[in-house]
């Protein structure tokens, strides 16, 4: 039998006391990445990239302590004698669902204090959770932490054809496992191509790209969550393990169901969440549909509320203001077409008016030079019965 070894270290970097683990920095470099993705989109709507950057350094540590207190609570019973352990977050324990919580919170507080509209900056910020989720989750696979259960050596290299560094990695303590984190990040993976997809549509509304984003990962998530062996758990109604079960059940013709010690829990609190938060995100999307409340599309100018509560001038990038002054340019012309068509007619009759000057003035002259007439010039003038002077 072979012995246990971890096959890579989970410490990248030792500088003296300081360790710098892998696991920080998977899940700083997706951070990263899904900041720089959300910068990229926030452009089109003229949204300021500090306005990302603020929200993430607020929404991260939220997320963090969010996730770890939720972990926490669901695994009392081995940190209530080891209080310090608590924060020991490098060592790995942290809840993706509380992570979302904590984010979601502190991202809503500080969207409205800015006056941005929650569901629109929401659907900007969808595709970088789903790009942090993807790349964290190899933190789990450094760790050895979040696998599912186990497989024959055959299945890993044979059917999954994965490579060897993923195959050591996943051999824990003499036997195989599944490598769950590996699915969770190829479908995180799936869903990004697909909300970058559809955030581009006409068809979609405010806070669509969010919901997908819920509606999507909750339900990788459900079916990923049966195959592992170290979820969390709670006692609950057997009438709800058994209807978990049920939904889960047809990935019984493909895997094996992970197992859950009865003692410690027969309902998986991620599997529970995950069904409310894919029922809550279709029958949101469908009542804003139908009450109005997500008039506004994806592609919408977003419209920024000032403290006061009143509605300021849409953002807009300079090519968006290009091509929203463009008609407004035509516009104006077309206005001010008859106005510009009675000027030059008034200049052309001043300078006929002007041109004729000098003939009068010469014809004037011409009179003053000329003899009188011994008949007197004022008896040619006289008024007919039709009253026209002739």
């Amino acid at each position: 039998m072979r012995v246990f070894e971890l096959a890579i270290d989970p410490v990248l970097l030792r500088l003296g006391p300081i360790n710098l683990t892998w696991y920080g920095t998977i899940i700083g470099f997706g951070a990263l990445l899904g900041l720089l993705l959300a910068i990229r989109e926030g452009r089109r709507f003229g949204i300021s990239s500090d306005f990302f950057m603020d929200l993430m350094l607020i929404g991260t540590p939220s997320a963090l302590i969010a996730a770890r207190a939720y972990y926490v609570a669901f695994q009392w019973e081995n940190y209530k004698d080891n209080f310090r352990e608590i924060f020991a977050i490098w060592h790995g324990g942290i809840a993706i669902y509380g992570a979302l919580i904590g984010a979601v919170i502190s991202g809503a507080i500080y969207i409205r204090v800015k006056g941005y509209p929650f569901w629109r900056i929401a659907d900007i910020c969808a595709p970088s959770l789903l790009v942090g989720q993807m790349i964290g989750r190899w933190g789990n696979f450094v760790n050895q932490e979040a696998y599912g259960g186990p497989v024959e050596e055959s299945f890993l290299r044979d059917t999954l054809h994965l490579p060897d560094f993923i195959v050591n990695q996943m051999y824990i303590n003499g036997t195989y496992y599944h490598p769950t984190f590996l699915y969770e990040s190829l479908w995180n993976l799936a869903g990004l191509v697909l909300l970058l997809v559809l955030r581009r549509q006409s068809f979609m509304r405010a806070g669509e790209v969010f919901l997908g984003y819920l509606i999507w990962y909750s339900a990788g998530r459900f079916f990923i969550e049966g195959l592992r062996t170290d979820s969390l758990a709670f006692q609950g109604p057997e009438w709800l393990a058994s209807l978990l079960n049920g939904l889960w059940s047809p990935m019984t013709a493909l895997f094996e169901q992970g197992y859950l010690d009865p003692n410690y829990g027969n309902v998986r609190t991620s599997q529970l969440l995950a069904v409310l938060l894919i029922a809550a995100g279709i029958a949101l999307a469908i009542y804003r549909r139908l009450s109005g409340a997500s008039s506004e599309r994806y592609a919408d100018p977003i419209i920024v509320r000032r403290p006061d509560g009143a509605a300021a001038l849409p953002l807009k990038d300079d090519r968006m203001a290009d091509e929203a002054d463009e008609p407004a340019s035509d516009a104006s012309r077309d206005a001010n077409a008859p106005n510009e068509r009675n000027i030059s007619r008034e200049s052309e009759a001043a300078d006929e008016t002007e041109a004729d000057k000098p003939s009068e003035d010469k014809a004037q002259d011409a009179g003053d030079t000329k003899p009188a007439d011994s008949t007197g010039a004022k008896g040619l003038q006289h008024d007919d019965d039709s009253g026209r002077t002739v």
